[in-house]
C-alpha cells in the first residue's frame, strides 16, 4: 500500500524527513532531520546537530512522503509502535 494522507498512521516513518511544525516544547520547533528509529513514544530523528528524541505526543510534525509530498500529522495520531498501527490497519481491512 502505498503511503498517502490517509493511511501514513499505519506505515513506518523509518528513513522519513519530518519538520517538527509545532511543540510544547520550544527547543522542538523546527527541528529537522531523517527519522532512524521509532518506539511507541518517541521519534529518534538524525539532524545536522546530531540524534535528538522527539515525544510524539507534544508535536505537530510535516513529513516529506516517497513521492516528495508533504503531510502534517499530530504526533498523538502516530502513537503506539509501529508494528501495532501496522496490525491494525490489516485488521481493519
Amino acid at each position: 500500500m502505498r503511503m498517502s494522507t490517509v493511511n501514513i498512521m499505519f506505515h513506518e516513518l523509518i528513513g522519513l524527513r519530518i519538520t517538527v511544525v509545532k511543540s510544547s516544547e520550544d527547543t522542538l520547533n523546527r527541528l529537522s532531520g531523517e527519522v532512524v528509529d521509532e518506539t511507541k513514544y518517541t521519534l529518534k530523528v538524525k539532524t545536522n546537530k546530531g540524534l535528538k528524541i522527539i515525544p510524539k505526543s507534544i508535536v505537530t510534525i510535516s513529513i516529506k512522503l516517497t513521492n516528495g509530498t508533504f503531510i502534517t500529522v499530530d504526533g498523538k495520531k502516530i502513537s503506539g509502535r509501529p508494528e501495532d498501527r501496522i496490525a491494525k490497519m490489516r485488521r481493519k481491512h
